[in-house]
C-alpha cells in the first residue's frame, strides 16, 4: 500500500509539471547583451551560440549589435535561426571582422535583439537562448589564454534604446557601403 502511495504521489507531482501552467512559465527573454574581450591575434576565437526552442513553431531572427570599448557599434545584422536550429558566431571572423572603421576592435560588447516579423513588421519575440565563450589571458604576460562559457545575460530594453539601435545600425550600413556587417553562418555549417 505504501508503495501505491508514493506512485500516486509521483504521478500526481509529474501531472502538475507537465500541464499547461508548468509550460507556460518558461523563459520570455528577448534581448540579451555579453562582451568579448582577447580579440586578437594568436587568440583562441570566442563564439556565440544560439538556439531557436522552437516553442513558436516558426523562424525567429537575432539582430546582432557590436560594440567596441568606446561605446560605438561597429558592426550589425540580423540572422535567421529556424525552430531547433543553432546558429554559432565567431566573434573575430563573422561579428568583428567587417567593422565600419576597418579596425577589428580587441574587446566590446555584443547586443542580441530577438524577434519575429508580423505584418511585415519586427516584433520582440521569446525563444532564443544563447551562450558566449570569453576568451582570457591566463597571466597579463602569458601568451596562454583560457576559454569559458557563460549563458548571455538578459537584458531590459527600453523603447528608446531599441529604437536607437536599429537606427544606429541602419545609419552603419547606410554609410558604410559594406562595411559594418555581420556574416551569418548557414545552418548545419556550425562547426
Amino acid at each position: 500500500m505504501k508503495k501505491l502511495g508514493l506512485f500516486l504521489l509521483a504521478t500526481a507531482a509529474l501531472a502538475l509539471l507537465f500541464s499547461g501552467s508548468a509550460l507556460a512559465q518558461g523563459d520570455l527573454s528577448y534581448y540579451f547583451v555579453t562582451y568579448y574581450s582577447n580579440n586578437v591575434s594568436g587568440a583562441p576565437d570566442a563564439t556565440v551560440r544560439i538556439i531557436n526552442d522552437g516553442d513558436t513553431g516558426g523562424n525567429l531572427y537575432a539582430a546582432f549589435f557590436v560594440f567596441d570599448d568606446s561605446q560605438e557599434m561597429q558592426a550589425c545584422g540580423v540572422c535567421t535561426i529556424t525552430p531547433d536550429g543553432l546558429l554559432s558566431e565567431d566573434v573575430k571572423t563573422q561579428l568583428a571582422n567587417n567593422t565600419l572603421t576597418g579596425k577589428v576592435p580587441s574587446r566590446g560588447v555584443i547586443k542580441v535583439f530577438a524577434f519575429d516579423f508580423v505584418l511585415f513588421a519586427p516584433v520582440p519575440a521569446a525563444g532564443l537562448h544563447g551562450w558566449a565563450t570569453h576568451i582570457e589571458r591566463a597571466t597579463p604576460t602569458s601568451g596562454v589564454y583560457a576559454t569559458t562559457e557563460a549563458p548571455l545575460a538578459d537584458s531590459n530594453l527600453s523603447e528608446g534604446e531599441g529604437t536607437a539601435l536599429f537606427n544606429l545600425c541602419n545609419y552603419l550600413l547606410e554609410l558604410g557601403s559594406g562595411q559594418g556587417t555581420v556574416t551569418c553562418t548557414p545552418e548545419d555549417s556550425d562547426f
